[in-house]
């Protein structure tokens, strides 16, 4: 099965994360498809901490990649500010 799940990155205490499709029988931070977007839970005011290409979200969820629960909040949230 595939999956469209976040992939943990940075330093300790400092995480960003990258929105990444993937199997799911890989490794969370292991090999990916195709990465989509990214997320940084501390940017600071007037830097984007989030950014997801709705194009390829909606293209893998049509193939029937399934999204985890935080990823489908988060491009409810990228989808509200793009508009």
């Amino acid at each position: 099965m595939v999956v469209i799940r976040l992939a943990r990155g940075g330093s300790k205490a400092r995480p960003s994360y990258s929105i990444v499709v993937a199997d799911k029988r890989e490794r969370r931070d292991g090999r990916f498809i195709e990465r989509i977007g990214f997320y940084d839970p501390s940017a600071k005011e007037g830097v984007e901490g989030l950014r997801l290409a709705q194009d390829r979200y909606s293209h893998w969820l049509g193939l029937g990649a399934q999204a985890s629960d935080t990823v489908i909040r988060l491009a409810k949230v990228a989808a509200k500010k793009a508009a």
